[in-house]
């Protein structure tokens, strides 16, 4: 809650969205409170902390096969997978795709430039029960939209799929 409170005071224009009436912020354990859930959400995001101490049931396949559970047919999963770049981080990379992948039919990985992460180049992981990342993403209808966004297009979209080779080797025997 402490975290939350001082976003909300301390960077008001990324955090202005806490108040909107759909968000419900739940300040407990995310394992327990999962580990309740049935069909419930169209999107799990776990921003969760390093898969190692405290957060490290948060990379299991207890974990993620109670979020697949959490969410509805058509959910979708979203997790930090750490960095490719140093070994340890690496490991983690793989270790949290391979559950992933053992729990969801669709499970891929994505990347951002974040610099103020170690080593500035941050893997994603993306997983459903049925949509694909790319296949299923309805391009024309978004950008019909005409949403005007600092970050987010489509051509950025499909891009961040598109996974360096080390990466690719990293992940092909998970």
């Amino acid at each position: 809650k402490a975290v939350v409170d001082a976003c909300k005071e301390y960077l008001p224009t990324i955090s202005c969205s806490l108040s909107d009436a759909r968000v419900n912020i739940f300040y407990e354990d995310g394992l327990k409170f999962v580990r309740r859930k049935k069909d419930n959400y169209d999107l799990i995001i776990v921003d969760s902390t390093d898969p190692f101490g405290p957060g490290e049931g948060l990379f299991t396949k207890e974990f993620y096969g109670n979020c697949y559970n959490a969410l509805k047919d058509n959910g979708i999963l979203v997790n930090q997978h750490e960095s490719p770049y140093y070994a340890n981080d690496a490991r983690a990379m793989q270790k949290a795709h391979k559950q992933i992948k053992s729990t969801f039919p669709i499970s891929k990985i994505y990347q951002a430039h974040i610099p103020t992460y170690p080593s500035g180049h941050w893997m994603f992981g993306f997983a459903s029960k049925t949509f694909d990342q790319i296949a299923d993403l309805k391009e024309d209808i978004w950008n019909s939209l005409n949403i005007n966004t600092k970050y987010y297009n489509t051509q950025l979209h499909k891009g961040s799929f598109a996974i360096p080779n080390y990466v690719k080797e990293l992940l092909e025997n998970v």
